[in-house]
């Protein structure tokens, strides 16, 4: 079994407070993505913050609010959301709300514990979305760690960086962890 996992395609990261124009680039290709897909587990994150973000470790290091919990910010654009919808190949798990894990900080420990347990093995695992060089990085670094035996990808060309530059040191960083790049 493949998996897909769309890293935090929320509208803050995409043309929000966080917004860059590389991620704005990226959304047409996630749709394709998405759409082509076929008999593919597809998991999404969403990077959540709650009111008080600026008190929190990350707000002091990144004083943006962004992601808050129930604002349209927080929501994942809804083009992506769509394709998924729309996507009569794809597996929905009643587990799990949209199939998406909620989470506080760039790696979601809930989404590799769950690949770790889901009961069918496993082959394939591809990453897409933003940022490539923190919560891509993360989740990827995260996911290769816990499941060594199973093939790690990042799609390059579905992943924004905060910058041009970072995005491609991030692809370097993970090429060198045995992730492969697409």
């Amino acid at each position: 079994m493949k998996v897909l996992v769309v890293v935090d395609m929320q509208n803050d990261f995409i043309d929000g407070p966080l917004g860059t124009p590389e991620a704005v680039a990226v959304v047409d290709k996630v749709v394709r993505r998405i759409e082509d897909s076929s008999n593919e587990l597809i998991l999404f994150t969403k990077d959540t913050h709650q009111e008080d973000y600026l008190e929190t470790p990350e707000g002091k290091k990144l004083p943006v609010v962004h992601c808050v919990e129930g604002t349209q910010g927080w929501e994942t654009n809804e083009r992506i959301f769509q394709a998924w919808r729309n996507n009569g190949y794809t597996i929905r798990l009643p587990e799990l709300v949209d199939n998406t894990f909620n989470k506080p900080v760039f790696g979601s420990v809930e989404l590799v514990d769950f690949l770790k347990s889901y009961p069918e093995q496993i082959d394939e695992i591809e990453l897409v979305g933003v940022c490539t060089d923190i919560c891509v990085t993360s989740n990827a670094i995260m996911i290769k760690n816990t499941l060594p035996d199973v093939k790690i990808s990042v799609n390059a060309k579905c992943c924004a960086g905060v910058t041009p530059q970072s995005h491609r040191e991030a692809l370097n960083v993970m090429s060198m962890c045995q992730i492969d790049i697409i």
